[in-house]
């Protein structure tokens, strides 16, 4: 019996270990792509609100930034807790400032499937990256 017991929690260990790896891979993969759609954009000092009008096109990176417009320059919220990012989830937003989403809204999740509510994420500072162009040179 502490044979099988033993085994129990060795197994327990071992699969809460395996979530835990699976979790910073998420993370680890979110952080790459949110990498990626940055080069050749430069970061801007970071602003408060920005229009949800302007900046209605939304980009979730899951356990890692909800990103804000397209084009020249887009808005990247780390949020204060990422970890509850999943783009799998619809978000319900809550602007506290009419047409504009600002540092400590809120932003909810729920679940796609269940219709379920989930977390709520409270925006942070929005930090905008705008597309670097290129200067002819005359000759």
């Amino acid at each position: 019996m502490r044979k099988f017991v033993t085994a129990i929690a060795i197994a327990t260990i071992a699969l809460a270990g395996g979530a835990a790896s699976a979790k910073q891979t998420l993370a680890e993969k979110g952080q790459a792509k949110l990498e990626k759609m940055l080069q050749g954009r430069v970061a801007g000092k970071p602003v408060s609100c920005i229009s949800t009008l302007q900046n209605s096109n939304l980009t979730v990176i899951d356990k890692t930034a909800l990103v804000y417009g397209t084009g020249t320059t887009i808005y990247v919220n780390r949020t204060k807790d990422p970890r509850w990012i999943d783009r799998d989830d619809i978000l319900v937003t809550h602007p506290t400032q009419g047409g504009q989403l600002c540092k400590l809204d809120s932003v909810r999740t729920v679940d796609r499937g269940s219709r379920m509510p989930g977390a709520a994420i409270l925006l942070e500072d929005f930090v905008p990256y705008t597309k670097l162009t290129k200067v002819k040179h005359r000759d």
